[in-house]
C-alpha cells in the first residue's frame, strides 16, 4: 500500500512539472507576440467632432415630368397611320398619328366652293354698283338740265344706294364664307396630329384600324430633361416646407444623393392622407417618371458625434472603426451609424467626441497594432 502511494505521489509531481513547463512557455510565447506586435505606418487619422446635425423629416413620392402632353383626337375618326411607339424620342411638330374622317374632309371642300361662290357675288355687286354709279350721274346732269323730273332722278339715286348696299351684303358673306372655310380647313386638320412638345413618348393607346372620338386620349409625350419629385408631406410640415429650400433627394436604384430645390407648394391638405404635395425640381439625369424617391426635409438641428465615410468599415454584419489611444496603439471599435451629413456620418453609440479615427488605411488595420 505504501509503495503505491508513493507511486502516485511521484506521478503527480511529474505531471505538476509538466504543467508548470508549459505555463512557463506559453508565456514565453505570449511575451514574444506582444513584443512581434505589427507596426502600422501612414494611417490617416482625424478626431471625433461633435457638431451641429441637421434634424431631417424623410418623405417619399414619385418622379413627375414638369411638362408633359396628353394628346387627345379632336374629331372623329379612324386611325390611319401611327408613326411612333413608346420610347421613341420625337421633336416639336413631328406628325405621330393620322385620321381618316372623310366628314371633315367632305366640310372643308364645300366650305372653299363656298368661299368661291361668294367671291362672285361680290364681283356682280361690285359690277351692278358701277352701273348705278353711271347711271345716277347721268341722271344728275339731266335732272340740273330739267330734262328728267325729280322722281327720275330719286329713283336713279335709290338705285345707286342700294347697289353700294349690295356690295357691302356681298363682302360680308365672302368674310363669312373664308371664316368658314378656315374653320373647316381647321378641323379637317385635326386629322393629322403632331407633337405640341420635343420629348419621349411614354404611352401610346392607338392603333391602325382603330376608331376615335373626340377627347379620347392616344399618345402622352414627356419632355426630357425636366423632371420634378412629388412627396407626401405630413400636415405638421405645412407652413415650414416653403418654395425656393434646397433639400437633398435619393431616387430608387441610386447610390448618390443629389440636390433639388422646392418650386411649389400645395395648400391644401388631403383629407384621408392628411399630408399635402410639395414639388422639387431635379437636376439629376438619366430620370424618368414614375421613379420612386425620397426628400429630406429640413425639420431642425441637434448635437451629434460625425467622423468622415471612409472611416467605416463593413465587415459582414458589424459596423466598426478604428482608433488609436494615447499609446498610439490600434484599437477595433463597434459602432452604430445614424444618418450622412454630406462625406461624413454620424456616429449613434460606441464613440465619443474627442478620440482619433483612422480615416484613411483602415482597411490595413489590425487591433493592437501600433500606429506610427
Amino acid at each position: 500500500m505504501k509503495r503505491i502511494m508513493a507511486a502516485v505521489a511521484c506521478l503527480m509531481m511529474v505531471a505538476t512539472g509538466t504543467v508548470l513547463s508549459g505555463c512557463s512557455e506559453r508565456t514565453k510565447e505570449g511575451g514574444n507576440a506582444k513584443q512581434d506586435m505589427p507596426v502600422i505606418r501612414g494611417l490617416s487619422v482625424e478626431a471625433a467632432k461633435e457638431s451641429d446635425i441637421p434634424d431631417l423629416l424623410e418623405v417619399v413620392g414619385t418622379v413627375k415630368s414638369k411638362n408633359t402632353a396628353v394628346i387627345a383626337a379632336r374629331i372623329s375618326g379612324i386611325v390611319k397611320t401611327v408613326s411612333v411607339k413608346e420610347g421613341d424620342r420625337v421633336a416639336r411638330g413631328r406628325q405621330l398619328i393620322t385620321l381618316e374622317a372623310n366628314e371633315s374632309s367632305a366640310a372643308a371642300e364645300a366650305a372653299s366652293a363656298s368661299v368661291e361662290e361668294a367671291r362672285r357675288g361680290v364681283d356682280e355687286a361690285v359690277a351692278r354698283k358701277k352701273l348705278a354709279d353711271v347711271t345716277y350721274d347721268r341722271y344728275h346732269k339731266l335732272y340740273d338740265e330739267q330734262a328728267v323730273t325729280r322722281q327720275e332722278f330719286d329713283g336713279r339715286q335709290t338705285e345707286r344706294d342700294l347697289a353700294a348696299q349690295g356690295v357691302a351684303r356681298a363682302e360680308a358673306r365672302l368674310a363669312e364664307a373664308r371664316g368658314n372655310a378656315r374653320a373647316a380647313v381647321t378641323v379637317a386638320g385635326y386629322t393629322r396630329i403632331a407633337a405640341p412638345i420635343a420629348g419621349i413618348v411614354t404611352a401610346k393607346a392607338a392603333d391602325v384600324g382603330m376608331t376615335v372620338l373626340p377627347g379620347m386620349p392616344l399618345i402622352t409625350v414627356e419632355e426630357e430633361g425636366k423632371y420634378r419629385l412629388e412627396v407626401a408631406v405630413p400636415e405638421t410640415m405645412l407652413g415650414r416646407v416653403k418654395a425656393g429650400e434646397t433639400v437633398r433627394v435619393a431616387m430608387e436604384g441610386r447610390d448618390t444623393e443629389a440636390s433639388g430645390r422646392v418650386v411649389e407648394v400645395v395648400p391644401s391638405v388631403d383629407p384621408v392622407s392628411r399630408t399635402f404635395v410639395a414639388k422639387i425640381d431635379l437636376a439629376a439625369e438619366g430620370l424618368r417618371s414614375g421613379v420612386y424617391g425620397r426628400a429630406l426635409l429640413p425639420v431642425g438641428e441637434r448635437k451629434g458625434v460625425l467622423i468622415p465615410k471612409s472611416a467605416v468599415v463593413e465587415r459582414g454584419a458589424l459596423t466598426l472603426v478604428f482608433v488609436v489611444d494615447r499609446d498610439n496603439r490600434v484599437r477595433m471599435r463597434l459602432v452604430k451609424t445614424g444618418k450622412g451629413v454630406a462625406d461624413k456620418v454620424e456616429i449613434l453609440s460606441g464613440l465619443s467626441a474627442g478620440e482619433r479615427v483612422v480615416t484613411g488605411g483602415a482597411e490595413r488595420a489590425v487591433d493592437g497594432a501600433k500606429a506610427e
